[in-house]
């Protein structure tokens, strides 16, 4: 009976973190807030623009934990975005602040029943592992005494004559075809191609930058990419969560590269409600799907790295 009971803990344990998650995005949707819209020119935070890093290892963090930690930096006006475990904080050398509070992040991992493995004995079928989350604690660089002064060091923004070549080689080096022209942005997951209209139709040039991320976005989901869903039809839920995964693409592209984000479809957020008040786990998956092609995305820029920290690593980081 313990056992049973310490199973039954540890599911109702993930299924509430999946829960205060997506509660969390929802009461912001309803606000009519994005939270992968990072606000960085408002005046609740002077973070830099960019995606949250480990400290200790220079990792960034992936998934979920963007949209986490995205939300610390903004609701408590941290001035950085390096993030440490108590252990790592003492590992550099300093501590976490008396009274301070940190932040839940968490990682994905798989397990397999019991039952399910016994099943897959008697049926010659392979085991079907089933999906949790775990959390794990952090602290803003911030929220720390005595660390050594370089890790608290912010890189400025590259200068913004730099930031729309480097948009454009990345989308000539991934291959995708990218067709200019028109008056209407869409990808063709069909035919494979992604249209845009000319960057002067745009009335902020930068937008254009933008929309393109996003449409980009979508075509990393091709079959012959990452292999995502695409075939659902315009309204439907598959077509909401699929939109829900290419705003948060664009978003975390932009803040790779410079950009501030900005929401390219607002008019969803009722569909995206829906989507997320059906099924507890959807913003984690779309999180986690963009968080991967945004990892492929980028890995076409001559000085990637792998220095991306996902979500179903087994390090908090």
């Amino acid at each position: 009976m313990a056992r049973f009971d310490r199973h039954a803990r540890a599911g109702a344990d993930r299924t509430n973190l999946y829960d205060d998650i997506t509660n969390r995005i929802i009461a912001e949707l309803e606000q009519g807030r994005l939270p992968w819209v990072q606000p960085w020119g408002a005046s609740t935070t002077t973070a830099p623009l960019g995606l949250p890093k480990n400290a200790s290892t220079g990792r960034t963090y992936s998934g979920i934990n963007i949209l986490i930690l995205w939300g610390a930096v903004i609701q408590h006006g941290f001035p950085g975005q390096a993030w440490l475990t108590f252990r790592q904080a003492l590992s550099l050398g300093g501590n976490v602040m008396k009274g301070e509070r940190g932040t839940t992040v968490v990682y994905a991992d798989r397990f397999i029943p019991d039952d399910e493995k016994k099943r897959a004995r008697e049926t010659g079928e392979d085991a079907q592992a089933i999906p949790f989350l775990k959390r794990f604690t952090v602290f803003n660089a911030a929220q720390c005494e005595g660390l050594p002064d370089d890790i608290a060091i912010v890189a400025p923004p590259p200068p913004p004559g730099l930031i729309e070549p480097k948009v454009e080689a990345l989308i000539k080096a991934t291959g995708i075809d990218f067709r200019i022209g028109g008056n209407r942005a869409f990808y063709h997951p069909a035919h494979d191609f992604v249209a845009v209209p000319p960057p002067q139709a745009y009335y902020e040039p930068i937008n254009w930058h933008r929309t393109a991320l996003h449409e980009i976005g979508h075509a990393s989901g091709h079959h012959s990419r990452l292999n995502r869903d695409l075939t659902g039809s315009f309204g439907s839920k598959k077509y909401a969560f699929e939109e829900m995964i290419a705003e948060q693409i664009a978003a975390f592209s932009c803040a790779a590269l410079g950009i501030v984000p900005t929401v390219r479809h607002a008019d969803y957020i009722g569909s995206w409600l829906e989507v997320l008040r059906e099924d507890s786990r959807a913003i984690v998956r779309a999180a986690s799907q963009a968080s991967k092609a945004v990892d492929w995305l980028l890995s076409f820029l001559p000085d990637a790295g792998s220095d991306v920290v996902a979500d179903d690593q087994r390090e908090a980081a």
